[in-house]
């Protein structure tokens, strides 16, 4: 293998590496993928070194070793690219895809979301059937829809202008638990605790504590705890909010 051709095939295999870690990948699998990847395109051994918010990979070929590093920036959990990528690995090792088909696969991928409606609509009957289970009455449910919806609606305003994470989730905690708390102040609901309850769910970052305790357990411990981190930074906005929203309308839970 020529070293231009070993250069290529790094900077597909390092490319890929970098949309799963960005997208919301557990880094065993990144690793898994990257090596599998590099292996289905000729590569005889890829290394990769993940961190908090960089990579460093490393291809080895007939004794020539080319390393390169990529930094990460989180674009949000999105797992239709995730299987993407996986499925580009497969094809690979399957034979039906080279190098050039790698390539062109790996610059076509872009993410694609749920129209905006559908999301708050989901959101809003989602975070009511929660009250729901909560033994909440109709007028509870009725209260966390809008409640959830609402805030769902903030947050992707939020998220659309750019703004830092932690003060989208501080925002939209505060909105949720504004609209939540009428129950309380104007007697609507005999359950008004189950809204406050269940119309903040849509802010609990499972996905990202589930992926620090995977990392953790298979041994990537600074991924883990660096995720861990972040979702706990981002329960602790979520109270921030809800903790203002009580305050100003004087309800302690």
């Amino acid at each position: 293998m020529y070293a231009d051709t070993q250069n290529d095939i790094t900077r597909q295999v390092v490319r890929a590496a970098q949309l799963l870690l960005a997208y919301g990948a557990e880094s065993d699998l990144v690793e898994e993928i990257s090596q599998r990847l590099g292996q289905a395109l000729g590569l005889a051994s890829v290394e990769l070194s993940i961190s908090s918010n960089s990579l460093v990979l490393t291809s080895l070929v007939h004794g020539r070793c080319i390393t390169t590093t990529r930094r990460i920036r989180e674009h949000g959990i999105n797992m239709t690219i995730v299987c993407e990528l996986q499925r580009i690995c497969l094809l690979a090792e399957k034979g039906l895809y080279g190098p050039n088909e790698v390539r062109k696969r790996l610059a076509r991928i872009e993410p694609k979301t749920y129209p905006p409606v559908l999301v708050v609509l989901m959101i809003g009957l989602s975070c009511a059937s929660f009250c729901h289970l909560f033994n909440g009455d109709l007028s509870a449910c009725v209260i966390t829809f809008f409640a959830s919806a609402v805030g769902m609606l903030v947050r992707l305003t939020i998220t659309k202008h750019h703004f830092n994470l932690l003060v989208n989730f501080a925002t939209t905690a505060f909105v949720i638990s504004m609209i939540a708390q009428t129950g309380y102040v104007f007697s609507l609901s005999e359950t008004p605790q189950s809204a406050m309850a269940a119309s903040v769910l849509m802010l609990v970052p499972g996905f990202p504590m589930i992926n620090a305790i995977s990392d953790m357990v298979k041994g990537h411990m600074n991924v883990g705890i660096s995720r861990w981190g972040h979702a706990t930074l981002l329960t602790v906005s979520s109270v921030i909010g809800i903790t203002i929203a009580m305050q100003l309308g004087g309800i302690f839970l």
